[in-house]
């Protein structure tokens, strides 16, 4: 029975992925439980804490298999862990002269932690895929779009103009950055959890370190350093980076969506039959996978302050923060996955209109060109000045229904400062695009450098 979206077999398909749902299914914790568990004994028969025939049986019999969901669940009611259950399961599973050496040392958070840190670097790996995906398609078509001009926006208005190359290389950059961000922070996420009781590992004696630095290793985590119990920084690190960039996402989608209105109609998401279509409504292509990306990006944000609100725990063993986790990371790593091929499939399938990019820019008869002006005349007259006669020729020509050039011919004040080929040059969209084509190529060549 599915209550979040995420994990319906029918909205799931809006708000996640099968790959992220799979890293953080319930069955999947609980074999991962049990791998953390099967290393354990190895490393501690290496080491000679325990035989190595229990290790081999131990690790032969930690199969999601041998768990029965309905003694689980008994468990968790009674406990308020699924550990004990676990570990009563397995030791069955080993056989009772191995059975016995099952969890040596450890306790309860000490296999959940890892267990969640493996889902989490097998999330993370994921994230990084699809990110790197989204950075390619928005790669071809920042370098191929370069020369595209489009009106530039602010406060929903013409402002000056642009390529649509550099708007693209503005959703790129963060997500190159993103990609370094991650890079950086998976080594102090993915690590072994190994403290004990209360994080001095004394079951083990001296050589308590010892053997969670060769779980570390033998899980592929990070190792040396000290039981985090109730340091989580970690995992509150990786659910900030989402909601970073799920932010980023959120951007590419929020213009896509404007740029996608019936009045301005330069960009739409991919379209196949029925796409984003109404039920009374048979013109509609409504642009779902945008909005299904805000949608992801707001309750991936939700998430972040309440997995910083849960930082604060009480001594060794928090009483109640930690409970919030597995409510949050699992659904963070989902719904941002979903973000991330949402965004994947509108940049690799984006239409552009070009000629109507281009109409838009004449719509407003030139005035998107007055900054242009002002500083074709600034040199002989002044910056203020200049700004002041190009304001006042902007008022006539919104007055009179000139363009912007005619405005400028039948004023006398920059007439006798602009002959017609200086203002033909000034009006033209194509000419006032400055660095846009430096600044493209400073965001592919951040792009290129990640590793693939």
């Amino acid at each position: 029975m599915a209550i979040h979206p995420a994990d319906s077999p029918v909205f799931g398909t809006l708000y996640g992925t099968d790959a992220m749902r799979a890293v953080f299914d319930e069955r999947a914790l609980f074999q991962r439980m049990l791998d953390v568990e099967a290393a354990l004994a190895r490393c501690e028969a290496r080491l000679g804490i325990i035989p190595a025939e229990a290790a081999e049986a131990i690790s032969r019999a930690a199969r999601v298999e041998v768990l029965d969901e309905g003694e689980l669940a008994k468990s968790v009611r009674n406990v308020g862990y699924p550990v004990v259950a676990v570990v009563r399961a397995l030791s069955r599973a080993a056989g009772e002269d191995a059975g016995r050496y099952t969890h040596w040392g450890a306790t309860t958070q000490d296999i959940l932690d890892t267990a969640v840190a493996l889902q989490v670097k097998d999330g993370l790996a994921l994230v990084r895929a699809s990110s790197v995906a989204v950075i390619d398609a928005l790669t071809t078509l920042a370098d191929r779009h370069r020369g595209t001009v489009m009106v530039g926006r602010t406060h929903l208005q013409h402002a000056a103009p642009i390529s649509f190359g550099l708007k693209c290389a503005v959703w790129l950059a963060p997500l190159v950055a993103h990609v370094e961000r991650l890079d950086q922070l998976r080594p102090r996420v993915e690590r072994v959890q190994f403290g004990g009781a209360v994080g001095t590992l004394a079951s083990l004696g001296a050589r308590g370190a010892e053997v969670g630095d060769l779980l570390a290793a033998e899980l592929g985590l990070e190792g040396g350093g000290v039981p985090w119990h109730v340091a989580r920084d970690g995992f509150v690190e990786a659910v900030g980076f989402l909601g970073l960039l799920c932010g980023s996402l959120s951007k590419i989608a929020t213009d896509v969506i404007l740029l996608g209105q019936t009045e301005v109609a330069e960009v739409f998401e991919p379209y196949e039959e029925g796409r984003g279509g109404s039920s009374t409504m048979p013109q509609k292509r409504n642009p779902i996978a945008s909005e299904y990306v805000l949608a992801a990006a707001r309750t991936v944000q939700a998430m972040v302050p309440l997995m910083q609100n849960a930082m604060a725990q009480d001594h060794e063993r928090a009483t109640g923060p930690w409970q919030v986790e597995p409510a949050a990371v699992p659904q963070a790593f989902v719904l941002a996955h979903g973000a991330l091929e949402h965004a994947r499939g509108i940049v690799s399938g984006l239409r552009l209109d070009e000629a109507r990019m281009r109409r838009n820019a004449e719509a407003g008869g030139g005035l998107l060109m007055a900054e242009a002006v002002m500083m074709a005349l600034a040199p002989k007259v002044g910056r203020g000045e200049a700004h002041h006669l190009v304001e006042r020729a902007c008022a006539r020509a919104m007055a009179d229904g000139l363009d912007l050039a005619e405005a400028l011919r039948r004023t006398p004040e920059t007439r006798a400062h602009l002959d017609d080929a200086t203002i033909a040059q000034a009006t033209a969209p194509g000419h006032y695009l400055g660095s846009a084509s430096a600044f493209i190529d400073r965001v592919l060549s951040g792009a290129a450098g990640i590793s693939r």
